[in-house]
């Protein structure tokens, strides 16, 4: 990792998530540490005061101290608990909540490469360019086995498990280069399966994005793999043969066919496509066929931003489920 500030000793954050994880690790170091000097000092205190011997008295303690002694300290440690537990979870939880303006690039792992795209359609392998002090979400999936995105100066870590789409999100606030590392064993060359994440000035990186190969956008992508798989020929607004279409779908619930309701997102577009007849929506007859084995995982991200794009405009139809 190159930047301002390194130390031999502690690495140090390159994110607001980052410096939080920190303080909490910090705290549970103090907070261990101090449990541990207590009862060191308690062990040889008593051990020293009750010595063979010695002239300590040994009689036993009023009942009710002794309660009194248990009660507090039981309620004590269990009011600490519960408050060490609510901040590493919120902490945690946080990370599955990014904000509504973050910027969206997807994440395909294989062995032994993480392959990266951005919204407007620059592709990377083993890299990431982003800009400094923007949210950035991250859709993952992988195409074999489950790898792991891991960059040790944001404090962020994912699994990545094929067959589902997971996310993370980050907001870098210092530029620099830092290392990305798979932190799952995933094979023979699990251990060359690393590459870096530059975080770039907000001017750096919009030329950056100007200086890369210009291609369609991963939507237009998507689109023109949506007619190519003939999905408009049933899930279009003319289309002959009943089906759903997309019109403001996304982010919306839909009832099933089995009298249960699903929210329109990644996960559910994803699992319609490769999985048909598991959730499928009510007043619509399950004729759709899978596309697992069609389509390959960098194909099914495309559909799903094509989706995405669809749904949430009045415009075009498209396919949520079947």
């Amino acid at each position: 990792m190159s930047g301002a500030g390194e130390s031999i000793f502690w690495l140090p954050a390159a994110t607001a998530q980052g410096r939080g994880v920190d303080v909490l690790f910090l705290a549970l170091l103090a907070l261990s540490g101090i449990i541990f000097l207590v009862v060191l000092v308690l062990l040889v205190t008593f051990a020293t005061r009750y010595r063979h011997g010695s002239n300590a008295p040994r009689g036993e303690l009023p009942s009710l101290a002794r309660r009194e002694f248990e009660i507090g300290w039981t309620a004590a440690t269990f009011f600490l608990f519960v408050f060490l537990f609510w901040w590493a979870g919120s902490s945690e939880l946080a990370g599955y909540s990014p904000p509504q303006e973050a910027m969206e690039i997807h994440v395909t792992a294989k062995q032994w490469m993480f392959k990266t795209q951005h919204p407007s359609g620059p592709r990377e392998i083993d890299a990431l360019h982003v800009p400094v002090d923007t949210p950035v979400r991250l859709v993952m999936t992988s195409e074999d086995v489950i790898h792991s995105f891991w960059v040790p100066a944001f404090r962020l870590k994912r699994d990545i498990i094929p067959g589902r789409l997971t996310q993370i999100w980050f907001q870098a606030d210092r530029t620099g280069s830092f290392h990305l590392f798979c932190a799952e064993l995933c094979g023979t060359d699990h251990s060359e399966m690393t590459g870096t994440v530059t975080v770039m000035s907000q001017g750096d990186y919009a030329e950056w994005i100007r200086a890369q190969p210009q291609g369609d956008d991963l939507g237009e992508e998507g689109r023109k793999l949506f007619v190519s798989l003939g999905c408009a020929g049933c899930h279009a607004g003319s289309a002959a043969v009943k089906a759903p279409g997309l019109d403001g779908i996304w982010g919306r619930e839909v009832p099933l066919a089995n009298g249960s309701r699903v929210m329109v997102d990644e996960r559910y577009v994803r699992d319609s496509i490769l999985q048909p007849r598991r959730e499928v929506a009510a007043g619509f007859e399950p004729i759709m066929p899978s596309f697992a084995g069609v389509v390959s995982e960098d194909e099914l991200t495309r559909l799903v931003s094509y989706i995405r794009l669809a749904g949430t405009s009045n415009d075009i139809g498209g396919t949520a489920s079947q």
